[in-house]
This record gives structure tokens, C-alpha cells and sequence, in this order.
């Protein structure tokens, strides 16, 4: 793990920059001179060269999309590329952080750096605020040698970018990998189809959670809408509720015309295992594909990543059952 000479630092808004309005906290620019002027008054702290990139309008994580995904993963592949860039460390708000970690763990398979992501729990300059501990941190981080690929760096921790998940809000250590059994093969190689390189579209994406008394009409009605990909969050080791026949004709007929069904856990320390019970071979039955132990953020991540590179679902679904960068194995 050579270490990082040359950082760009990528800031896309979040907590870390906001600074107060009438409204509330909102996004601000001008942070490159805020952090050079912080640098400067901790100059025992020994810290890589740097340079600044801003994403504009910067903006709060909770209005992220698939676009701001893209943009920064071409913004990062820019930096390395085009300015000989050796790491990037990316500056997030932490209402999305892990979902954009996980997207850019596949939107960047193949590429040679190491990509970290950071942002604080309170603004810089707030009292109290965690915000240049953990950019300094990360930049410190990266200049030790930080592993290639992304990870996310918070309150003195290196987090798995595909495994991290935000836990609270009112604790500083807001970011952990929780537990989740991990046994899926690995990928032998990561095929150019899918790598750093290939283009990506933005793809119409849901999240379903069950619970009980969901409604056949009430999936329909999602699947009608025009996604490609559905995360469908089942109960314990992936069981649903499999007496309902209309229901699971609703997966079934979405299936058969192409959209990708992914099932996970909604349990925070679950996995699938559809052969356990009755109720979950008959969810497998009507062709989800099994998430094993990836998050939630992982998954969307990935079917993003996979959908939005122009595969068939019959190439979805055998990329979707790898591990291709410790999201399904240890």
C-alpha cells in the first residue's frame, strides 16, 4: 500500500461545508479556503499535498441522486487520469454517505486508487464539530497508504465501502460495519463490461420493505412504474408472506418481463438463505435473486452499477451473485 502524494480532495457539499441561514444549516462554497486556513493554524499535523475540486451546486446528501453518483465518479476518474492524482478522498454529507460509498465501490471497480469518503456529524467551525478530525484524519489516512478501492473513513475508523451503514444521529461515531454473513464466491476478474471505464446511465431503481399486511396492489402498482430493479427488504434469512398468491403472481410476471428482483435482509445482521424455510424457497421460486448478506446500500449500489452498464437481467443475475469487491464475501 504505497502511500498518497498527491490527494484531490472532491467536495460535494454536506454538513462538513454548511454554514447557518434563515432556513437552517444549508450547503455552502468557498470550503478550499476554509480548509487551507484550518491547515494552517495545525501545522504539527503532517499532511499530503492537496488539491481542491467542488462539484456545483454543492448540497445537502439527502437530495442525492443517481447523476451526483455519476458525476463523481468522473470527477474522480478525472482526477486520477487527467491531474496525476494518486488518491481521492471525497467530502459527503452523512444522511447518504453509505449509499454513495457502495455506488462508487462498483462504479469504480478496476481503478487503481484508493478512494476514501468523509464528512462530520457538525459543521467545521461549530462548537464541538468532528469535522477536521475526520478530514484531516482521512488525508492522513491516505498519505499512511490506504487500500485500493473505497472505503469510507469516520471518527477514527477505516469502514468497508460496501459494508459501512449509518447507525445514529446523535453520536459523532455514527458509521460501523455491522455483522452480516458473507459467503458468496468471488469474481475471478472483473470484466471490462463492468469496470471504471464503462459508461453508465441513470436506471429507475426501488426499495421495497415488507411488512406485515403489504399489498399484491401496492407492489403492482411500484413494479408498474417503470423500474428495472427492485431491492425487495424480506423478513429474517429472506422469507415473505408466501400464502399470498397475488402477490407472488406480482413477482413472478414482473420477473418473466425482465425486471431484476433482488432480495436482502431487513434485518440489520441478517442474510438471505431462501432454502431455509418453505416461505422463502417460494419467494425464490418466483425469481429473486438472493443478496445474501449485502446491505441495503449495497445492493441498490450494485444493481445500479449492473443495470446502468446496459446488461441483460441474465447478465445482472450472474454478476449479481459474486463477490466483486467484499460486498458478498469476507
Amino acid at each position: 500500500m504505497p502511500a498518497s502524494r498527491k490527494i484531490l480532495v472532491l467536495y460535494t457539499g454536506g454538513t462538513i461545508g454548511m454554514q447557518q441561514s434563515a432556513d437552517g444549516l444549508m450547503p455552502a462554497s468557498g470550503f478550499a479556503e476554509r480548509l487551507r486556513a484550518q491547515q494552517a493554524l495545525q501545522p504539527e499535523r503532517q499532511l499530503p499535498d492537496w488539491q481542491f475540486r467542488e462539484l456545483l451546486p454543492p448540497i445537502d446528501s439527502a437530495n442525492m441522486n443517481q447523476r451526483n453518483w455519476l458525476a463523481m465518479a468522473t470527477a474522480i476518474r478525472q482526477g486520477i487520469e487527467t491531474d496525476g492524482c494518486d488518491a481521492v478522498l471525497v467530502l459527503h454529507g452523512t444522511d447518504t454517505l453509505a449509499y454513495s460509498a457502495a455506488a462508487l465501490s462498483f462504479l469504480l471497480l478496476g481503478l487503481a486508487a484508493p478512494v476514501l469518503l468523509t464528512g462530520s456529524m457538525l459543521p467545521a467551525g461549530a462548537p464541538g464539530s468532528d469535522a477536521w478530525d475526520n478530514l484531516f484524519g482521512a488525508l492522513q489516512a491516505l498519505q499512511a497508504g490506504a487500500v485500493t478501492g473505497v472505503q469510507l473513513y469516520f471518527h477514527g475508523k477505516l469502514l468497508h465501502g460496501t459494508r459501512a451503514s449509518k447507525l445514529g444521529t446523535a453520536s459523532l461515531d455514527a458509521f460501523t460495519e455491522l455483522p452480516r454473513r458473507r459467503q458468496s464466491p468471488r469474481a475471478t476478474a472483473i470484466a471490462s463490461a463492468i469496470d471504471y471505464r464503462q459508461p453508465r446511465q441513470p436506471v429507475a431503481l426501488a426499495v421495497l420493505p415488507l411488512f406485515p399486511g403489504v399489498q399484491a396492489a401496492q407492489l403492482r402498482a411500484l413494479l408498474a412504474s417503470g423500474v428495472r430493479g427492485l431491492v425487495l427488504e424480506c423478513y429474517g434469512s429472506g422469507t415473505g408472506p408466501s400464502d399470498d398468491a397475488e402477490l407472488l403472481a406480482a413477482l413472478a410476471e414482473a420477473q418473466a418481463r425482465g425486471v431484476v428482483l433482488v432480495a436482502i435482509s431487513q434485518c440489520p445482521q441478517g442474510h438471505v438463505d431462501f432454502g431455509l424455510y418453505s416461505a422463502g424457497s417460494r419467494l425464490a421460486a418466483c425469481g429473486l435473486l438472493s443478496g445474501g448478506g449485502m446491505t441495503r446500500e449495497a445492493a441498490l449500489g450494485k444493481l445500479f452499477a449492473l443495470l446502468g452498464a446496459g446488461l441483460t437481467p441474465a447478465e445482472v443475475a450472474h454478476w449479481f451473485a459474486l463477490d466483486l469487491c467484499g460486498e458478498r464475501a469476507e
